[in-house]
């Protein structure tokens, strides 16, 4: 086994996660996350495969300046029947002066070699050394990935072992064991890893790539480690063709936090790592996964009144790492399956004080609502919280609903517009080519400061109309609004039985432009209804928080 802390961290998310379904990156895209991934302090950026689509070349014709990384560009050995310098195809890997090591895909199966490639198995070993001595003399560092190997290994390890001298002989810096089809477990790559480190390739210069097609990928990449290997690849948010990669935004963590393993990133790179993810997310026009280990916003949130109670007194009882290592967060789910402690604890996290909340302000807050309960009824703030989830406000999911209704219940939130009437029109047609169209049309008025403002906008639908003629009204007053984005729109009926008069709860998701995200919710039998107030308290959370930053 290898003894050495450190590994080295190789990122495939721009060739590699490239291939994921709906994934298209452009140019500008992979430098921008290039630069994201350098900054980390990743150490290997795998920028593409050169020669391969005409945005891979024109990223590497002017690929981003690195302080931490090495560019590192991917390809294949030579072809069959070929010589290595005049196979067009492995020259152009290094044609790019800021390429500072290339990778290089070859088959380490015999079965693969045979059907895939149908060429003979000492041909193949030929392809491999002579590919890594000539393009060892072309650019620093040469490494091979060695496609299939665990599948090759179990079918003959003998031939996968000579697969990794032939590349290890000829000057090749890392050796990458490669789980293609992902159906590897972990028990299975930590036995061979070792026995590859026995059999006299040293652990310091293996590197494993695992795909993720049986949810193992993060675990076998840590087997590996454990059996000495001291390069993970890997992508970020596990992108991937098929079921995705293995995840470097899990990986790093349990590498330094749990296994103890220096990498180039450190402890302030670690708290990096929610804003590297939701980079990526946020590129790809993706809504961030709530529930992905570390850096989702459901990681370290607790909603069970009994958890949150233990959370309160030592947050070790049910957090496995300190949320601020990794740059996130600890959340306290306000619901009706919480108890007091869960709206004590949110409403400490906002500054706030309980007992300063009087039931008189409730009533005056439900009032402006329309829902099915008499708000005399409400006897303090975690009975009106039960009822309104009763009625289908979910305030788990949509916390920034939470804090505005506590904050105006005690005068907090200005009145920054009210929403005198307004009328939505859709209207169906044919165009001039004969095709039907949908037009929706919205007619706001509303009072800002002192005076009323009338405006119409067009949509796609109404909700859309709505926003368009809301905001016509709105930026000139509030100019920080041009910068709200509506990232997600989701809509669930609460009453199942009731048919199309059921209530409907509409839950929309914000963003500013600079990363903040926020989520509130709205209630009503007209979707409509439903989706205004949602949006208007979307508004107001906005111009809150600018006003209180």
């Amino acid at each position: 086994m290898e003894n050495s802390s450190r590994v080295y961290l190789y990122d495939t998310t721009l060739r590699d996660g490239a291939q994921t379904q709906g994934v298209d990156f452009s140019a500008a895209d992979k430098t921008r996350i290039a630069r994201e991934l350098d900054a980390l302090g990743i150490d290997y950026v795998e920028g593409g495969w050169p020669g391969a689509n005409p945005t891979d070349d024109t990223f590497f014709a002017n690929p981003p300046e690195f302080s931490r990384s090495r560019l590192t560009a991917f390809g294949m050995t030579r072809r069959a029947g070929r010589s290595a310098a005049n196979d067009p195809g492995l020259n152009g890997l290094v044609a790019h002066p800021a390429v500072k090591a290339v990778t290089m895909v070859g088959k380490s199966w015999d079965f693969q070699v045979t059907v895939a490639l149908g060429i003979e198995l000492d041909e193949n070993l030929r392809m491999i050394g002579e590919s890594i001595a000539h393009l060892g003399t072309k650019v620093p560092e040469v490494m091979f990935d060695a496609e299939h190997f665990f599948d090759g290994y179990r079918a003959n390890p003998g031939y996968a072992l000579q697969a990794l001298r032939a590349a290890l002989d000829n000057g090749a810096r890392w050796l990458v064991l490669c789980d293609t089809n992902g159906g590897s477990l972990p028990h299975d790559v930590e036995r061979i890893v070792s026995e590859v480190v026995a059999a006299g390739i040293p652990g310091g210069r293996l590197g494993i790539h695992c795909h993720n097609d049986s949810e193992n990928a993060v675990a076998n990449s840590l087997a590996a480690v454990r059996a000495g290997v001291r390069q993970v690849q890997g992508t970020i948010n596990g992108l991937g063709e098929r079921c995705g990669n293995a995840n470097l935004i899990s990986i790093i963590p349990n590498l330094m936090l749990k296994m103890g393993f220096e990498t180039g990133i450190g402890a302030d790179g670690l708290k990096k790592l929610v804003r590297l993810s939701r980079t990526l997310d946020e590129v790809l026009d993706r809504v961030p996964n709530r529930n992905q280990p570390y850096v989702g916003t459901s990681a370290f949130a607790h909603k069970g009144g009994l958890h949150v109670s233990a959370v309160a007194k030592d947050p070790s009882c049910y957090e496995h790492v300190d949320p601020a290592t990794v740059g996130n967060q600890r959340t306290i789910v306000v619901s009706d399956q919480a108890g007091r402690s869960n709206i004590v604890a949110r409403m400490a996290d906002l500054g706030l004080d309980m007992e300063t909340v009087k039931r008189d302000a409730l009533v005056g807050v439900v009032e402006q609502m329309q829902v099915g309960f008499d708000p005399r009824q409400v006897s303090d703030l975690v009975d009106l919280i039960k009822r309104l989830e009763h009625e289908g406000y979910a305030y788990d999911q949509a916390s920034a609903s939470f804090e505005l209704l506590v904050r105006r219940a005690l005068g907090q939130v200005p009145s920054y517009f009210r929403l005198e009437r307004y009328r939505v029109l859709d209207e169906r047609r044919r165009n001039a080519n004969g095709e039907w169209v949908t037009l929706s049309e919205a007619t706001v008025k509303v009072e800002v400061g002192g005076r009323d403002y009338m405006e119409v906008g067009e949509g796609n639908g109404p909700v859309h109309a709505f926003d368009v003629a809301l905001r016509k009204v709105l930026t000139g007053a509030y100019p920080e609004l041009v910068a709200l984005e509506l990232a997600d729109y989701r809509v669930r009926i609460v009453e199942s039985t009731a048919g199309t008069g059921a209530r409907t709860r509409v839950t929309i998701e914000s963003t500013d432009g600079q990363g903040n995200r926020w989520t509130t919710v709205g209630v009503h039998t007209n979707v409509l209804e439903a989706s205004l107030e949602a949006l208007q308290d979307s508004i107001a959370f906005m111009l809150y928080r600018s006003a209180v930053a």
